[in-house]
């Protein structure tokens, strides 16, 4: 039984608000959709994974996720049409079933697509759903105008499992129509028995700001396997007139000497993430007898530490950075030098602390001969 995953995220998600659409916004260091699509990709179940976007969205996914699936599908006005169109693609070579699944529900797990897939062992079409606990009122205006009776009611939610023949008959004979919710509806419209399995609470829908807040504590409460790595570096002046420090040159009266780019900062933060997940130190990765480093951007060595991170299915909580020299100042620089690392790790910049101190002209930093860097990273992996 070949078993197809297809995650929908075409929609603009305007009632998030800001300027980049919710599926792309940061979870805990990685962008929701990304979430969304590692968790089908490592399932052994799922034999091949499709993701529908809005086609103004290409540069979005390139950076979030082109690495997951290499070619997406254009998506429709609506997210009906969206669908289908990832069906219409799905049908050049079909599977036996299809979980279709919203690319803005990011805390899907393993556990419940395997409750979903055993679901379609037995029926065509299989949707996880919670009961409603809470009493519902009809509101206007904020104005309660009566009550329903909420017996018999639950929330549906996504994966929803279907034969794929079957979802794909009723979403082509389906008439365009804002009213399907999901693709439950349209399936019960075309007569097709749905039943249900259990979902999950936390399985939550990322609409509005405050969900994008409540998906990174329920996030951080399944990492629960902290984390923490130290990292220290130190590089010499030589002649020169700037300094690279967190990817950012600042003018200076002589430059750091180094086999890449010299960023010491960049440096200590390598060896703070690679030593909180036990992959060895910076030199192990990126040796100086290798000349493909010559000169390279440091940002480069951060970022294979994230990336390594971001493949064990963990999370930065936090960089700590001190620095260590006379001479530059850092103050002057020193946001631009927080915000630039925030940027590199998908970080906010309030978890990224940038802090320099000098050692009362004591030793080689106080003699002004090079800086030193002292970092600790805080990284979260699930248990």
């Amino acid at each position: 039984m070949s078993i197809a995953a297809l995650v929908v995220a075409a929609g603009t998600g305007d009632r998030i608000g800001g300027d980049v659409p919710k599926q792309y916004l940061s979870l805990s260091g990685q962008p929701v959709l990304r979430r969304s699509l590692a968790t089908f990709a490592a399932h052994p179940g799922i034999d091949a994974l499709f993701v529908v976007i809005n086609a103004d969205h290409k540069y979005l996914f390139t950076d979030a996720a082109s690495d997951i699936v290499a070619e997406p599908i254009e998506g429709g006005r609506t997210r009906q049409e969206s669908v289908l169109r990832g069906l219409d693609h799905l049908a050049l070579n079909p599977p036996d079933h299809v979980l279709i699944h919203d690319g803005a529900r990011p805390l899907v797990d393993t556990t419940l697509i395997n409750r979903v897939l055993a679901g379609l062992e037995q029926y065509e079409a299989v949707v996880p759903a919670l009961p409603i606990l809470d009493s519902i009122k009809r509101v206007a205006n904020r104005r309660i105008e009566g009550s329903i009776e909420r017996r018999g009611l639950w929330r549906a939610q996504t994966p929803q499992g279907f034969s794929f023949d079957t979802i794909y008959r009723a979403s082509k004979g389906a008439p365009a129509n804002d009213s399907y919710g999901d693709d439950a509806a349209v399936a019960a419209a075309a007569g097709i028995e749905v039943m249900t399995v259990d979902g999950d609470e936390t399985n939550l829908k990322v609409t509005l700001p405050s969900d994008l807040e409540l998906a990174e504590r329920l996030l951080l409460m399944r990492l629960g396997d902290i984390r923490v790595g130290s990292g220290f570096d130190t590089h010499r002046f030589v002649a020169g007139n700037c300094v690279r420090l967190c990817g950012i040159d600042i003018a200076a009266d002589a430059a750091l000497a180094g086999h890449s780019d010299a960023d010491v900062v960049l440096h200590a933060v390598t060896d703070a993430l690679l030593g909180a997940i036990g992959e060895g130190d910076i030199g192990s990765h990126f040796p100086e007898t290798d000349d493909r480093w010559r000169n390279a951007d440091s940002q480069i060595f951060v970022a294979h530490a994230a990336d390594l991170i971001r493949k064990m299915g963990g999370a930065i909580g936090n960089i700590d950075l001190t620095l260590i020299c006379e001479r530059p100042r850092i103050a002057p620089h020193r946001i631009a030098m927080r915000d630039q690392l925030a940027r590199l790790l998908a970080l906010t910049p309030n978890r990224v602390s940038i802090k320099a101190t000098t050692t009362e002209r004591l030793g080689f930093t106080g003699r002004g001969e090079g800086i030193a860097v002292q970092a600790t990273a805080v990284v979260r992996l699930p248990i």
